[in-house]
């Protein structure tokens, strides 16, 4: 039973990480860039920009694998209707934190 359970979670895991792997990485490494330039006086296009970047698959939602930086570390807190996804308006709670 124990093979068994692991088993899954191996599986689990490896399907999790295709995800990471159909990733643009350059995508990825100009949303860190963008996310690192923030301030709070950013303007809401920037964050729309950034928004763009970080919505790998373009369902409009920036699920937290597809969220790096400070964006993934305060997933939880951008996500007020706790959906698991973050919209437009929720991604420019960050500009709030970075205060």
């Amino acid at each position: 039973m124990k093979k068994v359970v692991a088993a899954f979670i191996l599986i689990a895991a490896l399907a999790s990480c295709n995800s990471v792997k159909n990733m643009d990485t350059s995508k990825v490494s100009d949303a860190a860039s963008m996310l690192a330039s923030l301030s709070p006086n950013s303007t809401v296009q920037q964050v729309a920009s950034l928004f763009k970047l970080l919505d790998a698959n373009n369902d409009n939602s920036v699920s937290s694998t597809e969220a790096v930086g400070s964006v993934a570390e305060n997933f939880d807190t951008l996500d007020t209707n706790n959906n698991a996804g973050l919209d437009l308006s929720e991604l420019q709670g960050i500009l709030a934190l970075l205060k």
